[in-house]
């Protein structure tokens, strides 16, 4: 292994560090729950919620939000906030909220997490969208700024992982350009429910096909 990137593994912190990400269509900032909470909790707990020109009625939080994620629905902003709260204070990991970039508004959040700065490789996770920004170029472009940030850092693999039951966090994974890499059974009860995993990656030598592609996708044509 080259002497630079084993000197990586002793300087990347174990919390990443925080930054803000800009793109088009999102920007990411270190998700502050002074300022976002109230937001957040409001376009995920199933009220009608409108952006831009965009709406969505009253609706099912539990099936098209939080079915598969570790908490939620979320009965109250406190419930949500205690939850998130433990995002924030993990030492291994970095919460991002999810503004949409034309009217500034709190969306979702996303997170680094389970970062292994020893062996340069990092999970994006927790990931949750309103369900008013589902469908448009949001996790895209989430996914997008994320994963160019990682690599700018140095790290070799980006992990992603859902229930294996969640078919749109499986599609979305393979959509962006992650490698399915199989299935981990009795992985967790989360809910009372037995999870199993699937496991994707993406390593650091697909990384400039891949953002080829997205920027491609995201960009192209404007």
């Amino acid at each position: 292994m080259p002497d630079d990137v084993l000197a990586l593994c002793d300087s990347l912190p174990l919390k990443p560090a925080p930054v803000n990400l800009d793109g088009r269509y999102v920007h990411l900032r270190p998700l502050d729950l002074t300022r976002d909470l109230a937001a957040l909790f409001r376009v995920s707990n199933g009220q009608p919620a409108g952006l831009g020109g965009r709406s969505v009625g009253a609706h099912d939080a539990d099936a098209l939000v939080w079915r598969y994620l570790f908490a939620g629905p979320f009965s109250s902003a406190a419930e949500m906030g205690q939850f998130h709260q433990g995002l924030i204070d993990a030492p291994n990991m970095l919460p991002f909220c999810v503004f949409d970039a034309v009217t500034d508004s709190q969306v979702g959040v996303a997170a680094y997490t389970n970062n292994t700065p020893e062996h340069l490789k990092i999970e994006l996770g927790h990931i949750w969208y309103s369900p008013v920004v589902q469908r448009t170029h949001a996790n895209v472009e989430t996914a997008y700024l994320l994963l160019k940030h990682a690599s700018a850092l140095g790290y070799r693999r980006v992990e992603w992982k859902c229930d294996a039951l969640n078919e749109r966090s499986r599609c979305s994974a393979l959509r962006i350009g992650f490698q399915f890499e199989g299935i981990q059974q009795a992985h967790f009860i989360i809910k009372g429910r037995n999870r199993d995993t699937a496991w994707f990656r993406m390593l650091e030598h697909e990384w400039p096909v891949i953002r080829e592609k997205l920027e491609e996708r995201l960009y192209s044509g404007s």
